[in-house]
């Protein structure tokens, strides 16, 4: 149930049934010479549907810009600074929790995103306390990284060994390649490729690594591996979201 294309009598229809909600978050960001910019709002996104299919649960709209900084000296990339990503996350939640919502279950597509994230959670929990919002401390948070859940991360290895890298990887860029095959990019990849290098600024990053890619080889994804991917990714967030939802 996808909360943009819902009306509010139905939104509140479902609020007598559950108070939790998915919260797809990514990022729109640089992702190599052939993967897509919108690589981690549409692999979040697409998990996020999936998830809401499989057990009947309402999914937000997609966060689509995250906390990319690094990636700025790349063309293309769109940021939030991690003090305004504080604030969207906060005043989503807030206008969702005096709705009746109570579990939000952020679907995360972005590693850069993370710190930021926890950091919004505890401001939006005093925020609510300092509104007095009615049920303000049964508000919970989560954050569940799609690319973190063990199967995933377990086949990646399967498939690509230590060419599946940290950024532009193989497993992100073959779910795109399953959700959108029309958009599939062909080009040729440097075999030397960065590595290893700690994030600071954008320039440092694009210097440490000039084609985007972080220890990746995304030549090896295909849209057969995506689907394997999105399946087991459901599956596990699936699980994942039911247990957060009943946890007290």
């Amino acid at each position: 149930m996808l909360l943009h294309l819902s009306t509010w009598t139905e939104v509140e229809a479902y609020l007598e049934k559950s108070t939790g909600i998915i919260m797809p978050i990514g990022s729109t960001e640089q992702h190599g010479p052939t993967g897509l910019i919108g690589t981690d709002a549409i692999c979040a996104e697409a998990i996020a549907k999936g998830v809401g299919t499989e057990i009947n649960a309402m999914v937000a709209p997609t966060i689509n810009v995250g906390m990319a900084l690094h990636h700025t000296a790349f063309p293309g990339t769109i940021s939030l600074r991690p003090s305004t990503m504080i604030l969207l996350i906060k005043d989503y939640v807030t206008c969702l929790a005096k709705a009746g919502f109570t579990k939000f279950y952020f679907i995360n597509g972005h590693g850069g995103n993370i710190a930021t994230m926890k950091a919004a959670f505890s401001e939006t929990y005093a925020h609510l306390a300092d509104l007095n919002v009615p049920n303000y401390e049964q508000v919970k948070c989560q954050v569940a990284n799609w690319f973190m859940c063990g199967s995933v991360y377990k086949l990646a290895k399967e498939l690509y060994g230590d060419r599946e890298g940290s950024h532009a990887t193989p497993s992100e860029v073959a779910v795109t390649q399953f959700v959108y095959p029309e958009a599939i990019k062909q080009g040729q990849l440097s075999e030397e490729v960065g590595k290893g290098h700690s994030i600071y600024g954008a320039i440092d990053f694009r210097k440490r690594y000039p084609d985007g890619r972080m220890g990746s080889n995304p030549a090896l994804a295909t849209p057969e591996h995506g689907k394997q991917f999105y399946d087991l990714a459901v599956k596990e967030l699936s699980n994942g979201y039911l247990e957060f939802l009943n946890a007290e």
